[in-house]
Order: structure tokens, then sequence, then C-alpha cells
């Protein structure tokens, strides 16, 4: 039982001292009072009067006062009340039998309103215990972390029970430890209760035996604590143990309830933070396999192709030059040169993606002409793709953006490189560009005539190695649209696909046009400021 409870149930040692004062002080006013209303002579309603104070000792005190005050009652009444007067004499024995029947009355009476006092001494324990249970149990339920789970049941336990309380667990090596105590750690190392030796031997020996040890228990009765296992069905996690001493032998069999009834919680709490910590490192093993299995499925794939390619166009040209003409010639040529592209584009992608991932991406910003930037990117796109017909649409303005001009140029690659493969070659690609000055953003569309992308997938698109089931059967790593958006969010931008109005897809950029900080370079005329 806590020290804050049994303030609030039982009297302290001198506060039972200043009820017998009561009592005495009680007594003796009342026996004045009746005294001087003038009742000498009324011994029955005077005796009746007397087991007032017996009463209220009893209610308010307990036995101990009430069964003094019965006591104290029947000596003044013997002495003030009963002839002759002012003597503890009796001319009539058969007072003696009155007395002996009122103060047996006196007790009985006292007994009952001590047992229901008791009663409520008990209820109003177990109340106060039942709240300390919800409140670390309440607590337990909203923590996550193990070490925060531990400090919390260490000390909330060392408030319910009003004593310094450890946790201990054990380490990877299996070596029972103080992993959480009660004691601040400003007061130093030497303070904390539980790590030494024999407390930390004690804990060992219930979390190998998972029995109950200490002060109030059958076993190592003389340890200077009291030892719980931290038991759930499946295993022991480890000890819950309360610093006990000498004077409190009477309550240790409350306590050792109440540490029990901690215990079962905190093993339940410490179980379920186990078991959330096993399954997040099980679901971020099974995406890490998951995504290795796509990475090497991907990469070996998009590798083999063009090295196929490349390996057989070189060979040919080496030992049959002489059966080939020269549009053959060209022809092998331009099939190593796309392998080559195709090749570096993978590698370009992956290194982007890590660097992407380990947070080593460093802008390159300067001003950028955003048509400038589109002409590059269609010359590469032209590379491997040759007779695509693809429209650009400009702003009559120029407009600039300041960011990175590589990286943005990466983007732009990936996203018209995946409308020619997902589109028919014979349908447009349109590029449009559009400037919003009143929200300072370049928006850059990019729509296909192609498959389309379905809602569901319009999102999931944008994940690492995601490969829809209607677009397995052209090549690609999923890569691309992930580096993207990482690309384009660093810019402080945003990207998203949505329907083609006319049929297909249409992926947006929007993009700053500056950065905070950065004004455009030019005058309202046009000319560079110097």
């Amino acid at each position: 039982m806590s020290e804050r409870i049994k303030k609030e149930t039982l009297p302290s040692h001198g506060k039972r001292i200043s009820a017998y004062v009561w009592v005495t002080l009680g007594v003796t006013l009342l026996t004045l009072l009746l005294h001087a209303i003038g009742m000498s002579g009324d011994l029955v309603n005077v005796a009746l009067v007397y087991l007032f104070p017996v009463l209220v000792s009893a209610v308010y005190w307990g036995m101990g006062p009430a069964v003094y005050a019965a006591s104290f009652s029947v000596i003044m009444f013997d002495f003030f009340f009963v002839p002759p007067y002012l003597s503890f004499t009796v001319e009539d024995l058969r007072y003696l039998i009155s007395f002996v029947v009122y103060l047996a009355v006196a007790i009985l009476t006292a007994s009952l309103a001590g047992r229901l006092r008791q009663q409520l001494e008990m209820v109003k324990a177990r109340e106060a215990t039942t709240n300390s249970l919800y409140a670390l149990s309440r607590q337990m339920t909203a923590i996550t972390d193990l070490n925060t789970l531990l400090f919390n049941i260490a000390t909330q336990v060392s408030l319910t029970l009003g004593k310094p309380a450890a946790v201990y667990l054990p380490d990877g090596q299996g070596d029972l430890l103080v992993t959480s105590s009660s004691t601040p750690e400003s007061e130093g190392e030497k303070d904390v209760w539980g790590d030494g030796e024999s407390e930390i031997a004690i804990a060992r020996w219930v979390y190998h035996h998972g029995q109950i040890a200490g002060k109030g228990s059958s076993a190592l009765r003389e340890s200077p604590g009291l030892y719980v296992p931290l038991r759930t069905e499946e295993q022991i996690h480890g000890v819950l143990a309360v610093s006990m001493d000498a004077g409190e032998v009477h309550e240790q069999q409350e306590q050792l309830r109440l540490l029990e009834a901690c215990g079962g919680l905190a093993a339940g709490a410490i179980a379920r933070v186990k078991l959330a910590e096993e399954a997040r490192l099980a679901q971020i093993t099974a995406e890490s396999e998951r995504i290795r299995t796509a990475l090497l499925d991907s990469v070996s794939h998009e590798l083999r192709t063009p090295l196929t390619a490349i390996i057989g166009s070189a060979t040919g040209l080496l030992e049959n030059d002489t059966l080939f003409t020269p549009e053959d010639r060209r022809e092998l040529t331009d099939n190593i040169r796309d392998g080559a592209l195709r090749m570096n584009r993978l590698v370009t992608n992956l290194l982007g993606m890590v660097r992407l991932e380990s947070g080593m991406l460093q802008l390159n910003r300067k001003w950028c002409d955003v048509g400038d930037m589109i002409s590059v990117v269609l010359t590469q796109v032209r590379e491997f793709s040759p007779h695509r017909n693809i429209q650009v649409e400009l702003p009559d303005d120029p407009a600039f953006i300041y960011g990175d001009e590589v990286l943005l140029e990466q983007v732009l690659v990936n996203i018209i490189s995946n409308a020619i493969k997902y589109s028919p070659d014979e349908s447009p690609i349109v590029i449009t560009v559009a400037s919003d000055k009143s929200t300072d953003q370049l928006t850059i569309w990019v729509a296909d005539q192609g498959i389309g992308i379905t809602e569901a997938e319009r999102l999931r698109i944008f994940d690492k190695f995601y490969r829809s089931e209607s677009t397995q059967h052209v090549t690609g790593t999923g890569l691309g649209l992930a580096i993207c958006k990482g690309i384009v969010e660093v810019h402080g931008g945003s990207i998203g696909a949505e329907p083609n109005p006319g049929g297909g897809t249409r992926m947006r950029i929007d993009i700053p046009l500056e950065a905070h900080g950065s004004r455009f370079p030019y005058s309202e005329q046009g000319e560079v400021e110097e």
C-alpha cells in the first residue's frame, strides 16, 4: 500500500495519540455539561448520553479509542453520578451489573462501528489501488517506445507504492541488468536503488526461476526488496522490484498483491511493444527484400538487353565487315549507340536514386531558360527516338526558373521517354509550358495519347520499382518517376499524373519560378542588371 494511500486510509501514530486526548476531553466536558444542566439524578439518560462519545470514537478513530471512551465513561459515570458521589464505590451492587452491561454494549457498538470504518478504509484503499493501476495501464497503452515504457513503469510503481522501484531486463547476451529505475539519474549512480550486486543477484534468481522473492513472499525473505517476475503466457521478460524496509512487515502482503498486479500490466505492455518492434523490423526486412529483388531483376534485364545488342552489333562489324553494306554498318552502329545511351540512362537513374536516398543530393542552382532546357532534352530524346512527333508550346515571354539545370533535364528526359514508350509510335506528344507570375509558379505538361493510367495507380507510379501490370511488356526499372518526384520536391515543386483530355496521360510538373531570396536579374525592359 503506498504512502499516499496510507495517509488517506489509516491514522498515523500522532493522530492516534490525539484521538485519545480528544476522547478524554470530550468525556470530561460531557460530564461537566450533564452536571450543569441538572441531569445528575437521571442515571438512565446519563448512561445513554455517555454512549455518544463511544460511537464518535469508533467512527472516526477506530476500535482502540472507542474502547477507551467506553471505559473512561464508566469511570466518570461511577465517580460523578452513582452514589456515593465522588467515589469509585457503589451503594448498590446491582450497579456493577449495570456497569458490565453498559461496557459490553459500548464495546459491541464500538466494534460494529469499527468494522464499518475498516470496511470503508478497505474500499478507499482498493479504490486508490484501482486508480493507480488504471493510471499505469493507461500510460502503458499510449507508449510505443520500450525505454520510455520502462521508465514510466518504474516511476508509476514507485509513486503507487511510495518506494524506489527498478525494472530489470536481459541484455543482448542474456545478462539481467537494471534497465530503468525510479531514482533520478542526477542523484548519482551510487544512489540508484537496485543496481547493487545483491539486488541484481536476487533479480537474476527470480528471472531464472520465475518465482516471486523478497519480503512478504516465501523465498529470500531477508532480501531488502520485493521482486516479481514480468511473466506472460509465453515467456518471462524481466523483473520488477521495489525497495522495502523492516518496519512495513504488516503491509507486505497487500504490497505483494499490488506489485503482482503492476507486474502483470507491465509484462503485457512490454510484450506488446516487443511484438510491435518485431513486426516493424519484419516489415522493413520484407520491404528491403522486395526492393533488392526488384532492383536485381530490373537492372539485370535492363543491362542484358542493350549489352546483347552492343555485343552482337560490334561482333558483326568486326567479323563480317566485308559482307555489310554501308547502310547495314550504319544500322549496326546505331544499335551500339542506342544500347550505350540506354545503359547510360539506367546508370544515371541508379546514381540519382542513391543520391536522393542517401541525402547527398546537392543542387547547383542557377537561372535556367526553360525553352533552352527543353531543346537540350529533345536533342537527347531524339537520339533514341528520331522519328517521334513531339510538339512544344512555350509562352510568349521567356520563362526562367532558379534550379539545377542538369537534374531538371533528367526529369524531363525521364518523363518524355515514358511518354514515348507507353504511347503508339504515330501518336503525338505535346509539351506545354505556362508561367503564372501571380503564384510565382511554372507548370510543364507532357501529354501523350497512350494507354493511360488508372486512378488507383496515379500515386503508386511514383513509388520505387513500381511497374503497372498493364506495362509489364515494356522494358523499364520503375525508377524514373520516383527520381523525378524526388528531384522536383527538392526544388520545392510537385509532380503528378492526370488524364489527358485527348486520351492517354498528362504529367504535370509545378516548380516555383524563384527560390526564396533569389530574384531573376532582369529588369522589366528585359536587360540584365549589373
